[in-house]
């Protein structure tokens, strides 16, 4: 048998295929539908557009996984998360790529963007829906990665995707992805409390032009933040393990909650001295029912000192701020 005869046989079994890909492509979308999850891929410049992502470099050609294709650059309404195809996608070009797969041509590489750990076809939806039909685990691919500051991996929810997106927007906003480019972690379990972090910047900024006698840019203030308030802060947390029992929240949730708790202080008690932070996380841990080191309570070094200093700055600065909600 000839090669023209065997693609021909070829692409009469990639029609039939077509059409049944086309089935499970209704069934797949209606399933994720009831229960409530998405089956679109996702969009490479929405994600790119969110997450803030600007330096890219080729990286190769690479087998790379199939099942972390998630996204496409301008064909992600044509094909679903699976990328089995919908009704938009041409019949006869579908069925041409299954036929050079079968056969003795196979398939050329694929051109993708890389996110974290996920790829975006940028050249190559048929083939990578092809490959998936016939069972394939990888394909060849030319990487082009973009660098990403947050994690982005194959297995995130939408959920998950708007959290980073909020987490890099902030970063973004208050400058701290360029000035302060290692920083420790201030991602939030609940991504709609990035503005009370933003305020309590708007505060320091406050205070910083107070003390300076000029004003302060919101990048200048958030870097004199980030040094002088919240890093100690985790430094302390880090070196009392106070996270490990508390796993279900972020070094950021803590931070929030101890200077909510020491603006109500402030408020309800005016002439009161400020409470160390140190006895706020102490209080933190004793209402959890969590253990709290010995040595913790007769801490007296540097790092718990300067860890009062910015306490007292925040809960000053918060106290003299009308209108603000820590």
């Amino acid at each position: 048998m000839s090669e023209d005869q065997s693609f021909q046989l070829y692409l009469v079994d990639g029609i039939n295929k077509y059409h049944n890909a086309r089935s499970r492509a209704f069934w797949h979308d209606i399933f994720h539908l009831l229960r409530g999850k998405s089956a679109e891929l996702l969009s490479f410049d929405e994600i790119r557009a969110k997450l803030h992502l600007r330096e890219e470099s080729y990286r190769g050609l690479h087998d790379i996984p199939l099942d972390h294709i998630k996204g496409s650059v301008g064909r992600y309404r044509d094909f679903n998360r699976s990328f089995l195809p919908r009704r938009s996608v041409d019949q006869d070009r579908w069925s041409r790529v299954y036929a050079m797969a079968s056969g003795q041509r196979g398939l050329p590489p694929i051109e993708v963007y890389q996110v974290g750990d996920v790829y975006f076809v940028r050249d190559g939806n048929h083939r990578v829906s092809v490959a998936r039909e016939l069972g394939a685990k990888t394909i060849q691919a030319h990487v082009t990665e973009l660098s990403t500051p947050v994690p982005f991996h194959a297995d995130m929810t939408d959920r998950d995707i708007d959290d980073i997106a909020a987490y890099s927007a902030f970063r973004d906003e208050t400058g701290l992805a360029t000035t302060r480019i290692h920083h420790q972690s201030l991602r939030l379990s609940d991504a709609s409390r990035y503005p009370d972090l933003l305020g309590l910047i708007e505060i320091h900024r406050g205070f910083l032009g107070r003390v300076r006698g000029t004003p302060v840019s919101l990048e200048t203030a958030a870097a004199d933040w980030y040094d002088n308030v919240y890093r100690p802060v985790v430094t302390v947390m880090r070196k009392y393990h106070i996270m490990d029992e508390y796993p279900d929240r972020t070094e950021a949730d803590l931070f929030l909650w101890m200077v909510r708790n020491l603006a109500d202080l402030r408020e309800q008690f005016e002439d009161v001295p400020t409470a160390p932070t140190r006895d706020n996380v102490i209080d933190f841990l004793r209402e959890r029912g969590l253990n709290v080191p010995d040595n913790f309570l007769a801490e007296n070094d540097p790092e718990v000192e300067t860890l009062r200093f910015a306490a007292n700055v925040i809960a000053d600065a918060a106290g003299s701020e009308p209108g603000s909600d820590s």
